[in-house]
């Protein structure tokens, strides 16, 4: 399993980073621009990755304040689990982490692994930007 991970901190409380990143219509302003066919609800969202795949996730599992865990409704080139996770930080907001746990094979982790840390990384700036 490969897993790839992204954090930023937020200086908002747990609850309001959690509130935002429950309702998966938010996070098409996460998105990079090579994403389009964006459709979503507050559980599942459908996107078209240019160059590369459509794919549907939906929100399988909910920690209130905790995480978040989405998972892939139809069949994916691979599996893959995306997750968040808030916690409290010292100065009084959130670590927000993203990760990204895919089930590459040797050739898929050399085409895939880079894209889906850019894909971590720009989620994680996007989510500090967007909740300033």
């Amino acid at each position: 399993m490969t897993v790839i991970e992204s954090a930023t901190e937020i200086n908002l409380p747990v609850e309001d980073v959690y509130k935002f990143l429950a309702d998966m219509n938010n996070h098409q302003q996460l998105m990079p621009e090579n994403i389009y066919n964006w459709s979503s609800t507050e559980d599942e969202a459908s996107f078209t990755i240019q160059n590369m795949a459509k794919l549907a996730i939906k929100i399988s599992n909910r920690i209130p304040n905790q995480e978040l865990i989405a998972i892939p409704t139809e069949k994916a080139p691979f599996d893959i689990e995306l997750k968040w996770t808030v916690t409290p930080n010292a100065q009084g907001g959130t670590t927000a982490k993203h990760i990204i746990s895919a089930d590459l094979n040797m050739m898929m982790k050399m085409i895939a692994a880079g894209p889906l840390k850019k894909l971590a990384d720009h989620q994680t700036e996007k989510l500090k930007e967007v909740l300033k």
